[in-house]
């Protein structure tokens, strides 16, 4: 039924695209992100593709096939195919936008950096670590020329080049990046500043594989208290910190913990997307995975069902 929706309102769009002066295609465009975000948030991932290819069209046939917004529109669909796990539809897509970026920034441009970024995280996606070094380093190595060695998108830089080299095994290249990171967003919000959250959950997470779990605690417990304290106690950002703390507790065994800090997640999330938002779906089978790890095949039992019927009603 979401997906005749989805169709119906497609095709009224391509209608009135038949009929509208250029400054009415130029709204369409940006009526057909509007719903591909929509669409992505409630994680109707192949629906959004469908609307971001008609995106796509309009904004060829608006804009000319080398405008910035086409590069929006590309990226929007590369990443809803990377995020189905089409990464052969996804690779071109990423690849015309760096050229299209290329040649209208040159390329030495934060914006070309942008699209390496994502080529990056497409062959992150598919393991491909030999492919994804050189686009990152390339990507840092614009960011630090054009924006400064301490600006906030250096850091981000830095994280995604740190996370391949966890991957790889290379925990000591890994944490001097994150250390280096860190020090930059303290710099530039603070050092109690929620913005410092993913630089202190990248360390956490490598402390966390190294089995350094005080230190990886102390780290988690942090950013939820700055996420506490910046967002309140039912907020999405809470409910990550609370499945980072979660998922090492599972970890070492404290199976109370584990479990009181995964239902508080689930409650948040249920208060911000609604109890049968397929996001919910996700969360439950995390939480039957745990319930079946520790023998509770009662809890397994009634969590999938949920999962069962709340993907039945996205079909």
């Amino acid at each position: 039924m979401k997906t005749f929706r989805v169709k119906s309102v497609l095709m009224m769009l391509l209608v009135v695209l038949l009929v509208l002066p250029s400054c009415g295609r130029n709204k369409l465009w940006e009526e057909l992100n509007a719903k591909v975000t929509e669409l992505y948030q409630q994680g109707l991932y192949s629906e959004a593709a469908n609307v971001a290819e008609e995106s796509l069209k309009v904004a060829e046939e608006t804009f000319g096939p080398d405008h910035p917004n086409v590069v929006t529109s590309l990226n929007y669909l590369a990443e809803l195919h990377r995020l189905q796990g089409k990464y052969t539809e996804a690779v071109p897509l990423y690849k015309r936008a760096l050229e299209i970026n290329k040649k209208t920034f040159g390329p030495d441009h934060p914006e070309v950096a942008v699209s390496l970024s994502y080529l990056a995280l497409l062959y992150y996606s598919q393991n491909k670590y030999s492919e994804v070094e050189p686009l990152y380093e390339r990507a840092l190595e614009i960011y630090e020329k054009a924006l400064g060695p301490d600006h906030p998108e250096v850091a981000t830089s830095l994280s995604n080049l740190a996370t391949l080299y966890r991957a790889q095994g290379k925990d000591s290249e890994a944490e001097t990046l994150y250390n280096r990171a860190l020090e930059i967003r303290k710099k530039t919000v603070g050092k109690d500043h929620p913005g410092m959250g993913p630089s202190l959950n990248n360390l956490a997470v490598l402390y966390q594989s190294q089995g350094k779990y005080a230190k990886a605690e102390s780290l988690f417990k942090r950013t939820l208290e700055m996420h506490e304290k910046a967002f309140g106690k039912d907020n999405p950002n809470v409910a990550i910190s609370l499945n980072y703390l979660a998922e090492l507790y599972r970890e070492q065994g404290k199976y109370s913990e584990t479990e009181h800090l995964y239902k508080r997640a689930l409650v948040i999330w249920e208060k911000v997307l609604g109890p049968d938002h397929l996001h919910i779906a996700t969360v439950l089978e995390d939480m039957a995975g745990f319930y079946r790890e520790i023998d509770r095949e009662d809890e397994v039992k009634r969590l999938e069902e949920r999962v069962k019927r709340i993907r039945s009603e996205h079909r």
